[in-house]
């Protein structure tokens, strides 16, 4: 019951305070947008580049594993250690 009070006394804050600063809340969204699109931009240029060059190592013929494979042959080797 706390939290549902609590919940409304802040949504009814919130609505109120977007009311009166609503001049501030534009700049701050102005503000804010084109930091956050540089960082949106930059993290799907990474992405896209990451995507690129796996696909130009698939069709040049080496063989890229996956991290399944990788860790059932470190597993493999793992044990052969522990064996000698």
């Amino acid at each position: 019951m706390k939290t549902l009070v609590g919940g409304a006394v802040a949504a009814v804050l919130g609505v109120i305070g977007l009311a009166v600063w609503f001049g501030a809340f534009l700049q701050l969204i102005a503000g804010a947008l084109p930091i956050m699109l540089l960082i949106g931009g930059g993290l799907a240029l990474y992405l896209g580049f990451d995507e690129l060059k796996d696909s130009w190592k698939n069709e040049e013929g080496v063989e890229v594993k996956s991290d399944k494979d990788r860790i059932e042959e470190l597993e493999k080797e793992l044990e052969a250690l522990k064996k000698a």
